[in-house]
């Protein structure tokens, strides 16, 4: 398997932790998203992702070149084929719970301040309206996460068992923290968070750990 991946991209984060949580090999192919460089732009990218957009898992199935785009369709079939350990609840309120939280982030708030739309808002109304604009976008994201997780959470974000919900959330308040959102008014979402963040798949996923990743040494 090869995993097209930019080291800070939220979505190609979650799809990291969950290969690296179910012990699946892959290639790294890094794209630098950034905007000083925008290789998702190349041309030849295009054939790998229409929308330009990472992350993409590419395998050959039954002999056939294969891709996937859009990091909650990568992890469902992963799930699928992968099933152990489990990411989805067998409790059908639980798993409810679990793609509710997963669709608060993917659909509430990573549309709203992914790199694509902070240009667009940017190129409109400056840079200093993009700013509030992500961090808008995170603060009302974060109050319906804390609401979530303070009435269905446990050890981890629903109940006491790691989930799609933690993968999903981990990844979320770095960019909210990034953006300039005070954390200290979430503490179940920070508490749940750090515990997550401590598991060693959720260590090998993160962002600095990546090979495209800036060195230290650089920053």
């Amino acid at each position: 398997m090869r995993l097209y991946s930019y080291w800070r991209s939220s979505a190609s984060w979650r799809v990291r932790i969950v290969l690296a949580y179910k012990k699946i090999d892959y290639e790294y192919a890094p794209v630098n998203i950034a905007p000083s460089h925008s290789s998702q732009h190349e041309p030849s990218y295009a054939e790998v992702n229409v929308l330009r957009q990472v992350p993409v898992l590419e395998w050959s199935h039954r002999g056939e070149l294969t891709r996937l785009t859009q990091s909650v369709a990568i992890i469902e079939h992963l799930e699928a084929i992968h099933p152990s350990p489990l990411l989805l609840p067998d409790d059908p309120l639980k798993r409810a719970r679990v793609r509710e939280l997963v669709e608060i982030i993917n659909s509430g708030v990573q549309p709203l301040q992914n790199s694509g739309v902070l240009a667009r808002v940017k190129k409109l109304a400056g840079d200093d309206s993009a700013a509030d604009w992500a961090r808008d976008a995170n603060e009302r994201g974060m109050v319906a996460i804390e609401q979530h997780v303070s009435a269905v959470g446990g050890r981890y974000a629903v109940g006491d068992v790691l989930s799609l919900a933690d993968v999903f959330l981990v990844p979320q308040l770095y960019n909210a923290a990034r953006f300039g959102v005070d954390l200290t008014r979430f503490p179940r979402s920070v508490d749940i968070a750090a515990r997550a963040s401590e598991l060693p798949a959720f260590v090998a996923a993160h962002p600095d750990a990546q090979p495209d990743a800036p060195s230290k040494e650089a920053s």
